[in-house]
């Protein structure tokens, strides 16, 4: 009994450290982007990928890019736009956040 009570309370105790604000992810926009976003728009945003290349995407790291608000990259990445598909359902606001937050990281 007393196995089994140390068991539990450390099985608490690493729910509660482990569980946190951030998603399965992290907080961490760019680990986000990577699982998210690289296998189109390529680990550096250029879309130099066969995907980013077939839909002919801007390079996240552009002046065209770089210009959008916040709120353009937000709805974009929750709505989807042409090929790329919706988020909004799928991730956070915070997550959506954290990407437009790293997508700012790859500003020339």
């Amino acid at each position: 009994m007393k196995a089994f009570r140390i068991w539990t309370l450390g099985a608490l105790v690493a729910l509660v450290f482990g569980m946190g604000t951030g998603s399965a992810y992290g907080d961490d926009g760019a680990a986000l982007y990577k699982a998210k976003c690289a296998a189109c728009h390529g680990a550096d945003g250029k879309g130099e990928t066969a995907i980013g290349k077939a839909n002919k995407m801007l390079d996240l790291g552009s002046v065209d890019v770089q210009k959008l608000s916040d709120t353009d990259l937000t709805t974009m990445i929750a709505n989807g736009k042409n090929k790329m598909p919706a988020y909004g359902k799928s991730l956070k606001p915070e997550q959506i956040k954290d990407l437009v937050t790293f997508i700012r990281t790859l500003k020339k």
